[in-house]
């Protein structure tokens, strides 16, 4: 795992942009890039600098697939509350992903077998696009990774999960009140995530921190499903100053941000 820490919104933007853009070739040179999208306030500062990358000529998603971490159940995706509207506004139009290479996971059919059958046709789409190169993520307040609330099993696949209390009350800003917040959604599960090429996880503000120091200095558990990427071997962190404040092995990290010089390889 590589903590990243930086002093600015637009630092974090660009740092976490660039390890997006450099796992995309480390994982899939040479192949139909495939993204893992993440929604929330944290990484629009990400495809931000994406969308740079592309008018500068050093991205192309043209031809990109797109795979969402999660979906309310019981919101149509044309709602304009729905992730797939989230993510078509916030990156389709933002980076040039065709809008028809977006996948999300189905919330609305008849019954609920019906959406477990497509949560598990989700796994499967994946795997046969050939798998996510970079995942995006975030974290919540309380530790969670795309819906994967604590108490998630480490290996679950994509599935239907109940949303804690503390997600509904933080989504409810989007709401018109808490009770219009949906009570279950469909999320990509942690072993699915843990799947993916590279892992970019962005955190920014104070709000955060608490569940930043669990994820990567915290004992591996359930009680924080972001502890997960412990077990990646390619997971980056980019977080800002108050997202980094609890951290106890901070110079550490700081130094091993640094890198390895070839001076550093000759003997003394």
């Amino acid at each position: 795992m590589r903590v990243l820490i930086a002093q600015t919104a637009q630092d974090v933007a660009k740092i976490a942009a660039d390890n997006v853009l450099e796992g995309l070739v480390a994982h899939g040179a040479g192949t139909t890039p495939v993204l893992g999208l993440a929604t929330g306030s944290s990484p629009l500062g990400l495809y931000g600098e994406l969308a740079r990358a592309v008018k500068e000529g050093r991205a192309d998603f043209s031809r990109a697939q797109g795979f969402a971490l999660d979906e309310y159940i019981g919101i149509p995706d044309t709602h304009e509350l729905s992730y797939r509207q989230t993510l078509i506004n916030e990156v389709c139009q933002v980076i040039g992903l065709p809008e028809q290479d977006l996948h999300t996971p189905q919330g609305i059919a008849d019954s609920v077998q019906a959406i477990e059958d497509a949560a598990h046709d989700y796994d499967q789409a994946i795997a046969s696009a050939g798998g996510i190169h970079v995942q995006i993520l975030g974290i919540g307040s309380n530790g969670h990774l795309g819906f994967n609330e604590p108490g998630s099993a480490i290996r679950s696949r994509t599935r239907i999960k109940r949303l804690a209390a503390k997600t509904r009350q933080d989504n409810a800003r989007f709401f018109d009140g808490i009770e219009h917040v949906p009570t279950h959604c469909v999320t990509q599960g942690l072993g699915t995530i843990l799947e993916a090429g590279r892992l970019v996880l962005v955190a920014t503000g104070a709000g955060k921190a608490e569940a930043v120091t669990a994820c990567v200095e915290g004992p591996l558990t359930a009680s924080c499903p972001a502890s997960v990427l412990q077990l990646h071997p390619d997971a980056v962190l980019v977080l800002d100053e108050a997202a980094a404040a609890g951290l106890k092995l901070r110079e550490y990290y700081d130094d091993a941000a640094a890198g390895l010089s070839d001076m550093q390889l000759r003997v003394q």
